[in-house]
């Protein structure tokens, strides 16, 4: 295609869901219940674990930044929001590795667990903005994203160039912040799971069993859903199949690490607790 003479597209037209006006209201209604329970599990779960002095303990630290990040994740999701929520989901990544991590190490030093959440932060953001500086985006005609968000993959769809080579680079991060890391959080669980086999009591070999179950089931939402986005063949990719699996990672896995990482767990049960009786 002649570049000279075509018009470059600066505005892009998100047309979300609808092409589905029958399941406008319904999915609406749907991800607002979605977005204020992330809202306020979330927030809820920052204030429990800087409320009460026995949450102060490394594992609560990574939850606290986990719940700070899903609070962050589930409102970037503006257009002009692209570059956050690809760091966003690169750090939530990382975090959720360094959480696996922390289950099979018990770390104990206090700046060991700064380092790992400063790390993943800052190594989202340096591999976010290495993605973006190298992609080479050239827009003409089409301007209509078929998809809730301005979301990397359906942006590209609309280069009016050759896009190998941007495809090869998302290949490449994908590979090192989702297989790479998938791979490290199973085989962490798998550890776990040898060491809570030798767990004489039965009660608390069932005990341990639900609560990593319960753990594993979300981190494999997240990493099956955005590995089924990133790591497939764009020529066999369906737009409207894509942006409905976006919604689990995006939407459903920040509504859900606040119930199933910490609702569920004594210590912060005795936090609210606490809260509840400071109160009346």
């Amino acid at each position: 295609m002649d570049m000279d003479n075509v018009t470059a597209v600066f505005q892009f037209l998100l047309i979300g869901i609808s092409n589905y006006p029958q399941w406008r209201d319904m999915f609406f209604t749907l991800v607002l219940i979605i977005y204020l329970n992330t809202l306020l599990g979330n927030r809820f779960m920052i204030f429990l674990i800087h409320f009460d002095p026995n949450l102060h303990t490394p594992v609560y630290f990574f939850l606290s930044n986990l719940s700070f990040l899903d609070l962050c994740y589930g409102t970037a999701s503006m257009p002009q929001a692209l570059v956050v929520s690809l760091a966003l989901a690169t750090a939530e990544c990382l975090l959720l590795a360094a959480m696996a991590y922390d289950r099979v190490v018990a770390i104990n030093n206090p700046l060991l667990c700064v380092c790992l959440a400063a790390t993943s932060w800052g190594t989202s953001l340096v591999l976010t903005a290495m993605l973006i500086l190298s992609l080479r985006l050239h827009f003409c005609g089409a301007n209509v994203i078929n998809h809730f968000v301005c979301e990397i993959l359906s942006l590209i769809k609309l280069v009016c160039s050759d896009t190998s080579f941007n495809e090869l680079m998302i290949l490449i991060t994908s590979v090192f912040t989702l297989l790479l890391l998938f791979g490290f959080v199973l085989l962490s669980y798998v550890r776990i799971a040898m060491a809570v086999k030798k767990i004489h009591l039965a009660q608390g070999r069932l005990k341990a069993f639900t609560t990593c179950g319960s753990h594993l089931t979300v981190v494999t939402i997240f990493y099956g859903a955005v590995i089924s986005m990133y790591m497939k063949p764009q020529s066999n990719s369906s737009p409207d199949q894509d942006k409905f699996i976006s919604v689990f990672y995006g939407a459903l896995t920040p509504m859900l690490n606040p119930l199933i990482y910490s609702l569920r767990n004594k210590d912060v049960k005795g936090a609210i607790r606490k809260v509840m009786l400071k109160r009346t």
